[in-house]
């Protein structure tokens, strides 16, 4: 027990950064140069960075980084202009999801505001203005010289970006779908299969949607779980996920209960 009068220390404090996607080196060295000046930042203990969408380090492998570590706090810095109406909804969303079916303690978590006022982003705008510019060099279109080959995919995964899918997370599903689709080089195995984010799908109270083609199968409710699901069984393995699926009936459907 602390002596009369002793103040208590706060927690170590972690700061992540939360880009929305980043695949090529480029982008990923400008999140390491970021990250490494905010880790000089008085007050900051620890700085790293994350992705929404594709790209890795994940948002929820950081953030299971993190917890395995003891983390005890942690302000997320979401990296977005202008600022995504659904941003905290989503996450927050996605996060109790997260914290749902984990059993370790996990950090408090508070998300900062990138530009906390119309005056610092007017600021920002006088300082870009201010610094060295780039001339473009314009000159006559022209068509590639090496053409392009028609894909040989048969399948197509179309991730739902209306408004209630994205608030009810998928954003992060498109990130670990994609970032599934690369490690399994999904473009080449089985029958191949491309993806693509759209815009409302229809049946926005199964949010997170998703549809397989060619076969045209709808799936709600989608998870990180549901997601490797659909691709061991569906896309690689050619039968539909029957429990995660939804058939057009003609009738209004709700989310099923997930099975254990």
């Amino acid at each position: 027990m602390s002596e009369v009068g002793e103040t208590a220390l706060p927690a170590p404090l972690t700061v992540l950064l939360l880009a929305r996607s980043a695949i090529t080196a480029p982008p990923l060295k400008e999140m390491e140069r970021l990250r490494d000046a905010l880790a000089m930042h008085p007050g900051v203990d620890e700085a790293l960075f994350a992705f929404s969408e594709q790209g890795s380090p994940s948002l929820r492998h950081a953030l299971d980084t993190l917890t395995a570590s003891g983390c005890g706090r942690l302000v997320i810095l979401p990296m977005l202009i202008p600022a995504e109406p659904n941003f905290q909804a989503w996450l927050t969303r996605t996060l109790t999801r997260w914290r749902s079916r984990d059993e370790r303690p996990w950090p408090a978590i508070e998300v900062a505001a990138l530009l906390p006022n119309e005056a610092s982003l007017v600021s920002l705008l006088h300082a870009a203005l201010a610094a060295e510019r780039t001339e473009l060099s314009l000159g006559a279109a022209k068509a590639s010289p090496e053409g392009s080959l028609v894909p040989a995919q048969k399948r197509r995964v179309l991730v739902c970006m209306g408004g209630p899918c994205n608030v009810a997370g998928a954003e992060v599903i498109w990130g670990h779908f994609r970032n599934e689709q690369d490690r399994l080089s999904l473009r080449t195995s089985g029958d191949g299969c491309m993806s693509a984010k759209t815009s409302c799908l229809g049946p926005c109270n199964l949010a997170p949607v998703v549809q397989v083609w060619p076969e045209g199968t709808y799936y709600g409710g989608v998870d990180e779980a549901a997601v490797d699901r659909i691709i061991a069984e569906h896309v690689l393995g050619n039968t539909p996920v029957a429990n995660l699926a939804y058939e057009p009936t003609g009738k209004k459907q709700f989310l099923r209960a997930r099975e254990a």
